[in-house]
């Protein structure tokens, strides 16, 4: 279904949106910047850190923001002892009667656009393959019938990344992630600017009052910023066998920022044995076109690059890709901003 509006409108509501969120934050800016630019982009993103490290504060204020409520929004914590039944809904006792295996999934994952799942690396493998499918697919399975899901934007949250081989492909679903690293690390005064503007946020959730709910943007802004970016694509190329035609790539991503794009997944390759999938190089190109239609409505520039160093697969992975890839852009101011 196409989303009717003004996208250049749907981009200033969508910046101001993420604009208005900064001050309810410490230190948060560069995560509230990647959760913007992956909603527009339709892919997940990880958050990864220590507990009380916001990482709820920042998924539960951002959906709140655009609006999110009822069947729109789904939330649950995945403990080890997690059924499927809990994100998809239990089965529908009557269907069993008449030997069919449906599910009530009334305010369950299968009917929300936007879903945040905390503890996600504690899947149970049963819930990992229905995770894996509803990312990759965007369809989950019930009665042996692939139904679609509405899903649109999927937040996450960990304390930490698991190594297990059992977890490579849900890692790999996600391209983005970022570390929110505790606010009393990064110096100057930060530590008291923690204390004042967590006293506001109690202050607020006991009034019951959500001031950064200001209506700059909704969901119909991001679907549309999504679908203007896709509409684009679409438009460039007619025969995917025709290899004169103009791409996606010639258009909003220059030659030379190309090349360096190639080069520095071959490099993070080679020194630094970080891996990064043929699914990612998409995915990352993907967010990449977000960025800059986002931030000016255009091409893909090398400091945009900079979003590689949210590909790491482990904590080790995501430090040494927020030293090396500004260092290898040009960019060194980068490594030493709080996130």
């Amino acid at each position: 279904m196409s989303i009717q509006g003004d996208p250049e409108l749907a981009r200033r509501r969508i910046l101001a949106m993420r604009d208005s969120l900064y001050p309810y934050f410490v230190a948060k800016n560069q995560i509230i910047d990647l959760m913007t630019v992956a909603a527009v982009a339709q892919e997940p993103l990880l958050l990864v850190g220590q507990p009380g490290t916001a990482k709820s504060e920042l998924v539960l204020k951002f959906t709140e923001a655009m609006g999110i409520s009822g069947e729109d929004y789904f939330e649950y914590m995945l403990t080890e002892f997690s059924e499927p039944s809990e994100i998809l809904g239990a089965l529908d006792l009557g269907g069993l009667k008449d030997g069919r295996f449906t599910r009530r999934t009334e305010g369950k994952l299968p009917l929300a656009k936007v879903a945040f799942l905390d503890e996600i690396f504690n899947a149970s493998s049963a819930i990992l393959n229905v995770l894996l499918t509803i990312l990759n697919e965007r369809k989950y399975y019930d009665d042996g019938k692939a139904l679609p899901v509405p899903l649109k934007m999927l937040f996450a949250a960990t304390n930490e990344i698991p190594d297990h081989f059992r977890m490579a492909a849900l890692r790999d679903r996600f391209c983005i992630k970022v570390e929110s690293q505790p606010v009393r690390t990064q110096g100057g005064n930060a530590f008291a600017l923690l204390i004042d503007a967590g006293l506001r946020n109690e202050s607020w959730r006991n009034a019951r009052l959500q001031p950064w709910r200001a209506d700059l943007a909704s969901m119909d802004d991001f679907l549309l910023a999504h679908e203007t970016i896709l509409t684009q694509m679409g438009q460039i190329r007619t025969d995917p066998y025709e290899e004169t035609e103009t791409t996606d790539r010639d258009r909003f991503m220059p030659k030379e920022v190309q090349a360096v794009f190639q080069n520095l997944v071959e490099t993070l390759a080679r020194e630094h044995r970080i891996f990064i999938s043929d699914r990612k190089v998409v995915k990352i190109y993907k967010v990449l076109r977000a960025k800059a239609w986002l931030e000016r409505n255009g091409e893909i520039r090398r400091q945009d690059l900079a979003l590689l160093a949210y590909l790491g697969d482990t904590l080790e992975q995501l430090t040494v890709l927020r030293q090396k890839v500004p260092q290898y852009l040009g960019l060194d101011e980068m490594a030493s901003t709080p996130n």
